[in-house]
């Protein structure tokens, strides 16, 4: 059954150049650009997918924006993760439906939308947030793709100060210094749980691997992951010449119950 535009939904208009914009649909508004503009209404009742004119003649694509596509076009006041790192960090921390997981670091909410659809409605996402206009923005960001009423409490606090939750499945930190969490995690998750860390720097990493060694973690790796697209058209296939390349590291390691 085709799911109709409507009223409210945020709907991704995407041009011939593939430059995409999000836009809120309300009856009675217009979306305005360099190529003209186009009237809300005439998307509003229409299926997704649609393409419509604007008022110089330019094609518009209208569809729901995925997870990634909004992500990368929604309101931030901190760096956000980008989608080629949420993926990975979901499957390095083995982030399921149920499970209870501890995010520091909110920023604009990148991470934590990911985390919720991954635990789904049986989970639980807590998430701490040194700054209060971080945190008050990831929530909206949240709501703003999720709805409201979702099993997540973000808190505004410093994790270097501790953890209050107990038996957790994952903590995943987005901290410049994450060393400093490691022993608060070693508390707070349950044997076996899984610590990710996403780290900009090598010197970040060095640090924490030092920590890590030290502690009850084991199992422990890390990694890079690079993102590289490819021209095709026609008979012309190479890779494309720009590539998302290094944004951060992945360290994650588990707790292993005490020998003996």
């Amino acid at each position: 059954m085709t799911r109709l535009l409507a009223a409210g939904d945020r709907a991704l208009l995407v041009d011939a150049k593939r430059r995409r914009h999000l836009v809120t649909l309300a009856a009675g508004r217009e979306f305005h650009s360099h190529a003209g503009s186009v009237a809300h209404d005439a998307l509003i009742g229409a299926p997704e997918g649609v393409t419509v004119r604007t008022t110089l003649g330019a094609r518009l694509v209208a569809v729901r924006p995925t997870l990634s596509e909004y992500i990368l076009k929604m309101p931030r006041g901190a760096q956000v993760i980008y989608p080629k790192d949420l993926g990975p960090i979901l499957m390095l921390a083995d982030v399921f439906p149920g499970a209870r997981v501890l995010e520091s670091g909110v920023g604009s909410g990148a991470l934590t939308m990911t985390l919720m659809r991954a635990v789904g409605p049986t989970g639980h996402v807590t998430g701490y947030e040194l700054r209060e206009e971080f945190a008050d923005r990831a929530q909206r960001n949240v709501e703003g793709f999720l709805g409201a009423d979702l099993p997540l409490r973000v808190e505004v606090r410093d994790l270097y100060d501790g953890i209050d939750e107990r038996d957790l499945d994952r903590v995943l930190l987005d901290l410049p210094e994450p060393w400093r969490a490691v022993e608060h995690a070693e508390m707070a998750l349950r044997a076996g749980g899984i610590l990710l860390a996403y780290t900009p720097t090598v010197g970040q990493i060095a640090r924490l691997r030092e920590e890590l060694a030290m502690s009850a973690f084991g199992m422990i790796d890390t990694l890079e992951v690079l993102q590289r697209s490819w021209h095709v058209e026609g008979q012309s296939v190479r890779p494309d010449h720009r590539m998302v390349a290094h944004t951060g590291f992945l360290t994650h390691a588990r707790l292993l119950a005490p020998v003996g």
